[in-house]
């Protein structure tokens, strides 16, 4: 089997996966807009401010949409099926990650946890709020 690829932190990302790391879900706020942004970035969307900070979310929100994939590259075949989704978070911000959910709907209430890969990297799934 392959060695699955992991993501490579830059300039823009480094915070994100840090946070990842510590196994806090950190995204970024605008100062001068006051909007939440994801995906990390150097420059505002809705603004054009370079003046973005890095806060932590509240890691909570809801399933957008999904799809639950059932064939892919050798190196994620071993954990087919899946479901990967689109979150929408609390913060106003739409994020795509692996759903670790037996049967996701879509508006079910969701919250990040974290993947230990290895002692550098972190990935965020997303598992159902339990009432």
């Amino acid at each position: 089997m392959t060695e699955r690829p992991f993501p490579i932190p830059d300039r823009d990302t480094a915070p994100f996966w840090e946070g990842a790391r510590r196994g806090e879900l950190r995204i970024q706020r605008c100062a001068a807009c006051g909007r939440h942004v994801f995906y990390p970035r150097a420059v505002c969307p809705h603004c054009m401010s370079d003046r973005l900070d890095w806060v932590r979310a509240s890691g909570r929100g809801t399933v957008h949409t999904f799809t639950v994939v059932h064939r892919t590259t050798d190196e994620f075949s071993a954990d087919l099926p899946f479901p990967v989704g689109l979150v929408d978070l609390e913060e106003g911000i739409r994020m795509m990650a692996r759903l670790d959910v037996r049967e996701p709907v879509v508006g079910m209430p969701v919250e990040v946890f974290f993947e230990r890969v290895d002692d550098q990297l972190s990935l965020p799934h997303f598992k159902e709020v339990e009432e």
